[in-house]
């Protein structure tokens, strides 16, 4: 009876894990119980704690160092703490190696993450830890009073970083790192060109000074540069692109609530005009012409959008460069917001990676976690990290501190430490936060942000292999763009906790429940053989 029920119990396992990948998400129900976590009265300190923390850079190894300082810093701090570090090269893998731990239980303590992520990592389960009762105790809180390291109240968090971390009315995150975009200008052509820079680039003066970049003298070379190869505008992200184009234009893109407004009048009318600059080569992008740095460098692009993080990348004399010394080109780079439509009212993009905590069943482990993400918003990370691209820190605490400060003054003294590009993008930023915005955050939010860049990908492609873009085409691709990513599968949902989806997949494929039976019934067939075989023993 013991084989038989073990048996028994084999086949249950086995029925719901089938039936789980065909099941539903949790809905909303399910999870407006998350429950707020109660901070112990005390750390533990008679116990040791392992927690691991995943986190990413771009094989820069000073970042990695920075990581491992304060790794070390900390449990000089907290002896009985061990963390250990696991390093990513981009976020998507972090992101799909944590859903595949969240249906193990085996998820990290922290990892650095996006909003976005963050809303998938809720669906269906208390897997991640609201922390406004960590923020607001007073003994281990921002600022509190029992900690051994002097790390930043609330009030000295941006707020606009802060508030970025917020789903469904709870922090879900803190903010560890923000950039923005920017356009890298080619001054120095620009300005051969006969054009001057405006103090605030418009999407208008961006198209005419590109497509009048297109002018070719008698041999095939484009006059600009004197070269075969020329492409005068390239964007890094173009979900980012289109997201702050709706939202400069004042049109709609998603709500927080998960309704999704990006197939509007203002995005077609967008992609006309993409389309028309694709179609001349005055525009492409990442995906398919290659990193808009490179052409940059190579004097081959007169505008080039990417992250204010990747600015070590941007300009001849950039200490990070991905082509060969002899194709770079000397010239003097502008570092300017992305294009605008209103210069009265900028709008652009805030992002940059957060920190969130994951669900145990011991919270000392968890307050051990909570102390060392928070260990990461002090002075000596922040500012050590911030110092290694065009990052800017997400405390005020830092940005004011007299080191940091003395950083930026130095622009320009080396092409190094104090690449002028680099400090000059970190400035845009700091001095543009209140022109930030960030997009909505739900179940299906990252599905919405892809979809958006697949629109200016397709119709960029589709006009460079002499298709037709008009107002039907642009119909069909929205519809093809919604199924793509599902987008019609996103439910709305009430602002009363973080957007969940509820989708009944229906019952199990015949060919499922084939399977189960006959797994069953072999199961079934061992467990009598067995039982006759002990029969005959008795």
């Amino acid at each position: 009876m013991k084989r038989l029920s073990a048996l028994l119990l084999a086949l249950s396992l086995l029925a719901m894990l089938l039936s789980g990948c065909h099941g539903q998400l949790a809905s909303e129900s399910d999870t407006a119980s998350v429950q707020t976590f109660a901070v112990p009265a005390r750390f533990d300190e008679s116990r040791s704690y392992e927690i691991s923390f995943w986190a990413k850079n771009d094989t820069n190894k000073t970042q990695v160092r920075i990581y491992e300082k304060a790794i070390e810093d900390f449990h000089a701090l907290y002896p009985n703490v061990t963390v250990k570090l696991r390093l990513y090269t981009d976020y998507g893998k972090i992101y799909n190696d944590v859903i595949t731990n969240i249906s193990t239980n085996t998820t990290p303590n922290i990892c650095i993450t996006y909003p976005d992520h963050i809303a998938t990592y809720l669906t269906g389960a208390d897997n991640v830890v609201p922390l406004d009762s960590f923020m607001r105790d007073a003994r281990y809180g921002l600022g509190g009073s029992e900690l051994r390291y002097d790390g930043p109240a609330e009030d000295e968090l941006v707020p606009q970083f802060l508030a970025e971390g917020v789903l469904g009315g709870r922090h879900y995150a803190l903010p560890y790192m923000r950039s923005t975009e920017a356009t890298y200008v080619n001054k120095t052509y620009v300005e051969a060109m006969g054009y001057e820079l405006p103090e605030v680039l418009t999407w208008d003066f961006i198209w005419e000074v590109s497509e009048a970049a297109l002018e070719k003298d008698s041999d095939g070379n484009f006059k600009v540069n004197g070269q075969r190869v020329l492409i005068p505008f390239i964007y890094k992200s173009t979900d980012n692109m289109m997201i702050q184009m709706l939202r400069q234009k004042n049109a709609g893109y998603a709500t927080a609530e998960g309704e999704v407004q990006l197939f509007n009048d203002t995005t077609r009318e967008l992609l006309l005009t993409v389309a028309e600059h694709a179609k001349s080569r005055a525009f492409s992008t990442f995906k398919i012409s290659s990193y808009p740095g490179n052409f940059l460098n190579a004097g081959q692009c007169l505008f080039a959008v990417d992250s204010t993080a990747g600015a070590t990348w941007m300009g001849s004399k950039a200490p990070n460069i991905d082509i060969p010394p002899e194709h770079l080109v000397d010239f003097e780079t502008a570092v300017y917001p992305v294009p605008q439509f209103d210069i009265e009212h900028p709008q652009m993009i805030s992002q940059g990676p957060s920190l969130c905590l994951f669900s145990k069943s011991d919270p000392q482990e968890v307050l051990a976690s909570w102390l060392f993400a928070q260990y990461l918003l002090t002075n000596e990370v922040q500012i050590a990290y911030a110092e290694t691209e065009g990052y800017a820190p997400v405390t005020l605490k830092a940005q004011r501190d007299a080191a940091y400060q003395d950083y930026l003054s130095r622009a320009g003294e080396d092409d190094g430490l104090h690449y002028a590009t680099k400090i000059q993008a970190t400035e845009l930023l700091m001095a543009n936060t209140d022109h930030t915005f960030t997009t909505p955050v739900f179940n299906g939010s990252t599905s919405v942000r892809d979809a958006a860049g697949q629109l200016i990908e397709d119709v960029s492609k589709a006009v460079r292999r002499r298709q037709t873009v008009d107002d039907a085409a642009l119909t069909k691709l929205f519809s093809d763009v919604s199924d793509l990513y599902r987008l019609d599968q996103i439910q709305p949902v009430s602002d009363e906790g973080p957007a969940f989806v509820s989708e009944d997949l229906g019952p199990l494929p015949a060919g499922s429940v084939a399977l189960l039976t006959t797994l069953a019934a072999v199961w079934g067939l061992i467990g009598l053989a067995a039982l006759v075989r002990k029969g005959k023993r008795n």
